[in-house]
This record gives C-alpha cells, sequence and structure tokens, in this order.
C-alpha cells in the first residue's frame, strides 16, 4: 500500500520537475498503429516537446499540469520502443530490437529524457499537499538505476526513505548524495535528522531489553 504524508513543515525537498505519479494524463496509451506511423526521430522530437512544455509549467507552478506533459513524454519513449520491437517473430528480442534501431546519439537522448522525467515528477510529487512518498521513491530509483551518482536522485531518495520510516536506507541515500554535494544545507539537515530518529530508535530498544 502507498503511503502518503502530509508536506507541510517539511524541510525543502523539491526540486526542477514534476508529476502525480498516477499515470499519464487521460489515460493516453501509445498504440501499436500509432508507433508505426511514426519514425524514431520523431518520437524522440515529441517526447523532448511534451519534456519542455513540463518544465515550463512547473515554473510557472502548474504542477498537475506538469505532471501530464511529463507522462505524456515518457508515453512517446515507450510507443518509441513499440515501434523498434516490431520484427517478425522469432528474430530479436524488444530490448535488442530497440538498441540496434537507434543511434548512439538517439539512445544517450532518450535515456536523458527519461531521467529528466523521472526526476522532474519525483519534483513535482514533492510540492503536493500531501506527497505520496512511495512514488517519489520509485521514481528515484528509476533515475538511479541509469544514473548512480544523480545527486537530486540520490537526495530525494533519501527524503523519501526518511519519511516512509526506512531511516538506514534514508541515511544511505542521504549520505551519497553529500558525498556529491558536501556543503547541500538540506542534504546535511536531513542527515540530521535521520540519524536523530535512528538514535531515539537505539534506545527504546535498548529500554525495552
Amino acid at each position: 500500500m502507498e503511503r502518503a504524508s502530509p508536506a507541510a513543515g517539511k524541510l525543502n525537498a523539491g526540486g526542477r520537475g514534476a508529476g502525480d505519479g498516477h499515470g499519464p494524463a487521460g489515460g493516453a496509451q501509445p498504440r501499436a498503429a500509432a508507433a508505426g506511423s511514426a519514425e524514431p526521430g520523431e518520437l524522440i522530437g515529441r517526447a523532448l516537446d511534451f519534456k519542455s512544455e513540463g518544465a515550463q509549467c512547473y515554473k510557472d507552478k502548474k504542477f498537475r499540469e506538469a505532471i501530464g506533459k511529463y507522462h505524456r513524454a515518457l508515453l512517446e519513449l515507450k510507443a518509441l520502443l513499440l515501434l523498434l520491437s516490431q520484427e517478425p517473430a522469432g528474430q530479436r528480442p524488444p530490448a535488442a530490437a530497440a538498441a540496434a534501431g537507434l543511434s548512439e546519439e538517439q539512445r544517450q537522448a532518450v535515456e536523458a529524457i527519461e531521467v529528466d522525467c523521472y526526476n522532474s515528477l519525483a519534483a513535482c510529487l514533492l510540492q503536493a499537499e500531501l506527497v505520496n512518498y512511495e512514488r517519489v521513491k520509485e521514481y528515484c530509483l528509476k533515475v538511479l538505476q541509469k544514473e548512480g551518482e544523480n545527486f537530486k536522485a540520490l537526495y530525494r531518495s533519501g527524503v523519501a526513505f526518511y519519511h516512509l520510516g526506512d531511516f538506514n536506507k534514508a541515511l544511505y541515500y542521504l549520505k551519497e548524495a553529500r558525498s556529491r554535494q558536501p556543503t547541500d544545507t538540506n542534504v546535511i539537515r536531513y542527515i540530521q535528522l535521520t540519524e536523530m530518529k535512528l538514535s531515539r530508535c537505539s534506545q527504546r530498544e535498548k529500554e525495552t531489553l
């Protein structure tokens, strides 16, 4: 079950981006017919356009609109994968077909769009009155699968785990974030809060023995 926690009074855990984590706006889904009528470059271009629109919505504090734009960008990338995987049965699997069907520049562009969109979705979630920290964690971990040293994803993962009550994991990700930006005040503050929580938990355990 996903857990939502009040955002009121929380430290600054946001940043650039957008997303509510409840699926694409309007319930749109990439379809084989739609994918088949577009070229990879066109789909990547549309994804970039939606991502840029999402960034502008975020700057304008239109977070729900930004969420939809980022999801639309990700849907374009799903349509791209669908297009590239449409080969005769018995040939290359979808992942191999996708890798073979894109230039190196296109592969890098797709990965950059994914990272930016998931980072931005996490940032928008953190602007909500009730923050879905489970979904924030999910998006940040997707980023870290591709960019293990991404500062924003490390920091926000730590914030999410902190609010979900997993203080050991929170401390791990926050310290990883601090190793990238040692003077970031938000990271330092969350590390202090997490260490206080761990200390209290340890004290309670001793008292029950």
